[in-house]
Parts: structure tokens; sequence; C-alpha cells
């Protein structure tokens, strides 16, 4: 059954906030590329398995969320995840989360996941997404 999920800038416009997420890519991908293979089986991923069962463990919020919204193009569902902590080291959440996602050189411990932030002021760049009717007028020019 499908399930409507929010992109990650939809997410940051309502909580008003910059947000925190990570994204899944195949094993031996070019983290740089631009390139979406279809191959990226995210529902059998190790490493978002084991992310999640940590971030429950831990009482830490997350959900399903979409690239940042383009409508130039779609892009599938590839298993991101919007964790709801704010990037703030002062917190002792985020910094445990911080220490379990990536190494004390910065790398992170999972190859296949990136930890990435998005501020605020980049999602604000789509607030006309937010309007009623948007994605459906989208629809409706891109089959015309």
């Amino acid at each position: 059954m499908p399930k409507l999920i929010e992109h990650i800038d939809a997410i940051a416009r309502r909580k008003q906030r910059d947000v925190l997420f990570i994204v899944f890519k195949s094993p031996g991908i070019d983290p740089n590329s631009c390139l979406f293979p279809d191959d990226l089986d995210w529902k059998n991923l190790t490493a978002r398995a084991e992310i999640i069962q940590w971030l429950d463990m831990n009482g830490i919020p997350w959900q399903p969320c979409g690239a940042f919204a383009n409508p130039n193009y779609v892009i599938s569902y590839r298993g991101q995840i919007y964790i709801d902590l704010p990037f703030d080291r002062a917190i002792p959440a985020y910094t445990e989360l911080e220490r379990f996602l990536e190494k004390p050189d910065g790398s992170m411990r999972f190859p296949e996941a990136t930890f990435a932030y998005l501020p605020l002021v980049d999602a604000m760049k789509n607030t006309e997404h937010d309007e009623p009717g948007y994605w459906d007028r989208w629809v409706e020019k891109f089959l015309n």
C-alpha cells in the first residue's frame, strides 16, 4: 500500500528549525555521484536496521522522509529517515547520536549511510510547495 512521505524540507518548515536526516546508498557507490542506481535494497540494509534499532532503544523519534523536494524531477523513496532532534551539541541525545553515527574523525561508522543536516533557510526556498493544491497543480501540469 502506498504511503505519503514528507519531503525533508517540508519537515523543516513544519518544525520551523534546521533538521537532521540520514540518506542511504548502495555499498561501493561514489557518495559524490549524482546517479541514483535502482539496485538499492533499502529495506534490507543492515546499517539502516541498526540505526533505527538504536534510535528506538534510545527513545529518539524518527520517521521516513523524502529527499529535498524539486519540481523538476521525482526521486523515489530510498530509505531516508528524519531524526527529530535539533542539531545542538549541548543536547546530550544529539551528542550520543553523533557518537553512534560518526567516528571521531567525522567519517561515518556505516559506509551505506550519510548523516545530513538541512538548514531551515534552505528549506524555506520551497515555501510555495506548502500552498494548498501546489502538488495537485504540479501533477496536472506534468501530465499535460
